[in-house]
Order: C-alpha cells, then structure tokens, then sequence
C-alpha cells in the first residue's frame, strides 16, 4: 500500500519540505520523491510562471488484521468507547488485540468479562472468515486478564485444598472454555485432586474432586477414630478390672459407615471483583 501526499513551492526542495508535511510519515519510513512539475519563472518577472510541485510517497504494509480492528472499533463505539487504541500482535496460531482507552472498562468488560468474552467470540469469526487456516483470537482490556487468571488460578487452589481434607466435591459455576482450561490447569499442579467438567455450553462447569484412592487429610475423622480408640482402651480396663469375662472380645455391632463425599458448589462471591489498571 502507498500512501502519498503533494506539496508546491518556489523551488523543488521547498516542494519537497511542502508534500513531506503533508505527508506526515512516520520518523522510520523511507520516503521517495516524484517531481511533477518543474518551477517556471515568470517572465521578465511580471508575467507567467508556475510553482514547483512534487510528490512524496512511502510504502507501508498492509494490515491483515484491519477489517477486525475496525470491526472492534465499530462495537465499542457503539458501548460509548470512543477514543479506543487497538494493538494487534499474530503468529501462525494466535491473534492478540490489546485495547486501552481513556474510558471506564466496565461497560467493555461486563459481568466477569461477558461481554469482552461476546467481542472476542464475534471477531474471531470475522478473522477466520477473512483469513485462510483457523487462528486461536484473544482480546484484553488493559489488564482484565490477567488479573482475571490470577483471580481463578487463586480460586482453583482454594477449593481444591478444600477436596484434599474434606473429601468433598466441589463444583464451581458455569466458565468458559478459556477459565475452564486455567481451572483444570492449575488443579493439575496439585496432588491428591484432579478436575472434569459437566453440563453443557454455557452451562459447562468444572468439578473438583479427591483422586481415585485419595484420602482426605481432615482430621476430624482421626480424631473420632482416636476417640473410639480411647473408649476402647477404656472398655478393656474395664473388663480387666471385672475379671478378664470380657478381655479380647470383639463387639459384634457393625461398623459404622464411612460418610460418602458430598458436592459443595462455589458461589459467585468467590470470584470477587477485579479492578483493571488502566496504567498497567
């Protein structure tokens, strides 16, 4: 792509100065010159005469990216985001946009990032409909996700230390794909837990349960087999102190069964609010 501008003067320099100014290239591009028109002095210095006039050009690539960029921009517009600056960065698989605006990123984000999550679904099918081959499309605002991953990172240790010494699942509210994958992620890193989901689109949830042959590690369980353990020692002195009648018998009463795990699932106050940094 060329991107051209024209300026005029007395002399052909100072049309150079002229269409270079009206040009406004960036510092690094190279610019070339086409001369248009020779100046012409005017005859005996009263008649006739013309101005110099040139062209200036440089060549700048084009953008692949620029139809989703501008159909970015056209969505936030309409969100009341109108001095947005949009940055792009792709390889072979992704395509990274990074948005900072001097406006509140509350209406772009929306409840845990819904409506930034609705944006980067949409622009991903306008890239892959304009692109050959299918490219992965995340879309940040200042540093929502960042603080976003953390936020779930955070939560996943959490209920998972929970698993570890109750025993009890834990089934976490519907994510999408992205946060299901950092869930999963993070539980991976843990030992005695692992991690599934359930349900189905947007309803999908991931679950967080004790490994197969895991033990909870809660010591209320050890504490009433101790306790059992010391009415125990206690019936045997007794019946040591009876006379032995009862020493070495074994109660014939069945065991009690052991609690099956139960499912607790995360509310949304465990998500907490994230504030953005617009400075970061």
């Amino acid at each position: 792509m060329i991107k051209d501008a024209i300026g005029t003067g007395a002399s052909i320099v100072e049309a150079q100065t002229n269409a270079v100014r009206a040009l406004q290239a960036p510092e690094d591009a190279e610019i070339r010159f086409e001369v248009l028109e020779q100046p012409k002095a005017k005859l005996l210095g009263l008649f006739g005469g013309s101005l110099a006039k040139v062209r200036a050009f440089y060549e700048i690539e084009d953008d692949p990216f620029a139809p989703a960029k501008a159909y970015i921009d056209t969505i936030l517009k309409s969100l009341g985001v109108s001095d947005a600056q949009i940055a792009v960065e792709a390889d072979e698989e992704e395509v990274r946009f990074a948005i900072t605006c001097e406006d509140d990123y509350g209406s772009v984000i929306g409840r845990r990032g819904e409506t930034l999550d609705a944006i980067q679904y949409l622009t991903r099918l306008v890239i892959n409909r304009t692109n050959e081959g299918y490219k992965r499309v995340s879309i940040n605002v200042g540093n929502y996700r960042e603080k976003r991953e953390n936020t779930l990172r955070a939560l996943a240790r959490k209920n998972a230390a929970k698993v570890r010494k109750y025993g009890r699942n834990v089934v976490l509210e519907p994510m999408n794909p992205y946060e299901r994958r950092i869930i999963h992620t993070t539980v991976q890193e843990i030992e005695g837990v692992t991690s599934h989901s359930v349900g189905s689109d947007g309803e999908r949830k991931v679950v967080i349960t004790l490994e197969e042959g895991v033990k909870p590690t809660n010591g209320g369980y050890n504490r009433g087999g101790r306790g059992g353990n010391r009415g125990g020692r206690g019936g045997n002195r007794g019946g040591n102190r009876g006379g032995g009648r009862y020493q070495g018998e074994r109660s014939k009463e069945p065991a009690a069964p052991s609690r099956a795990p139960r499912s607790d699932s995360a509310g949304a106050s465990l998500y907490g609010k994230i504030e953005v940094n617009k400075g970061e």
